[in-house]
This record gives structure tokens, C-alpha cells and sequence, in this order.
């Protein structure tokens, strides 16, 4: 007979393993990749990703304006246009659209990832400390804007003296 732990083992690995098949990817990696459609035109999400990358900010803020236009409550959007600001030094726009993600959907990795690293570009460390807080609930399993957001705290930190 199984004990009360060996139940809660199983129980955990069931639903990781059901969630891995039930959604290979996240919604927000099939909608930079343009949907899915091979023969389909890039979507103006993913110019305005691209545009990103490539350090073309003025330009991703355009495309990502345009569709924030079309849906202001898209947090993806909102997020992405706080990343464009502030990567091109406006920080107060930046953090307005991040607030905006957040109010949406507060629990959006990439809005909570990003406005804590504009928090310690700013010198809030107890605000991004608060960011990696809700990103540590959110990834039980962990996740990339988590590491990302902890290694920024970190060397944050060692940068100021800070233990």
C-alpha cells in the first residue's frame, strides 16, 4: 500500500506530465512565432519582437502602438511596448505600460521580469524583490524570467555592496 507521500509524488508527476503534453508551448511563444500558419505573413506581434531584437526600438514601438490601439488590455503588448521604452531610456513611459500589464494580468512573467529589473536600473531593489516574489509563486516549476530577474538582483547587489 502506498503511503500519503508516495500518493503526493504521484500525484505531482501526473500533473506535470499532463501539463507537458497539454500545452507544448505557451501561448505568447506561438503568437511571436506568427500563429503557426507556414505560408502566413509575419504578424505585426512578431515585426515588432523582431524589431526589438534587432535594437530597432522606435520602430517596435510603432507596430506595438498600432496594436495597442486595436486592444489596449493586451498585456503582451503593454509589456512589450514598457520593454521598448525603457531599452530606448524613456523609463517613466516604460514603467506606466509595465503598471498596465500588470493591472491586467498581474502575474504576466515578462511585465513582472521587466519591471524589476527597470526597479533596480532606478535603485527600488526592495521593488524588484517584490517582482521576483510573485514570479517565485507563479513558477513552481520554475522559469526563465524567475532566473533572470534573481541573477539581475544578484549582481545588482554585488555591484552596490550589498549581501
Amino acid at each position: 500500500m502506498a503511503n500519503s507521500t508516495q500518493l503526493r509524488t504521484f500525484g505531482y508527476l501526473a500533473m506535470v506530465a499532463m501539463f507537458s503534453i497539454a500545452i507544448p508551448f505557451a501561448p505568447d511563444e506561438a503568437r511571436a512565432a506568427g500563429g503557426g500558419d507556414d505560408d502566413a505573413p509575419p504578424s505585426e506581434f512578431s515585426l515588432a519582437r523582431k524589431a526589438l531584437d534587432d535594437g530597432d526600438y522606435d520602430v517596435a514601438i510603432d507596430k506595438l502602438a498600432g496594436l495597442h490601439e486595436k486592444d489596449p488590455d493586451d498585456a503582451d503588448v503593454l509589456n512589450l511596448l514598457g520593454y521598448g521604452y525603457r531599452k530606448s531610456g524613456d523609463v517613466d513611459q516604460a514603467r506606466g505600460y509595465y503598471l498596465q500589464a500588470l493591472a491586467v494580468d498581474p502575474k504576466h512573467r515578462g511585465a513582472n521580469e521587466y519591471i524589476g529589473e527597470l526597479y533596480l536600473e532606478t535603485g527600488h531593489l526592495d521593488k524588484a524583490e517584490e517582482r521576483l516574489a510573485v514570479l517565485d509563486d507563479d513558477c513552481w516549476l520554475g522559469c526563465e524570467e524567475y532566473t533572470d530577474l534573481k541573477e539581475a538582483i544578484a549582481k545588482y547587489k554585488v555591484k552596490k555592496g550589498i549581501q
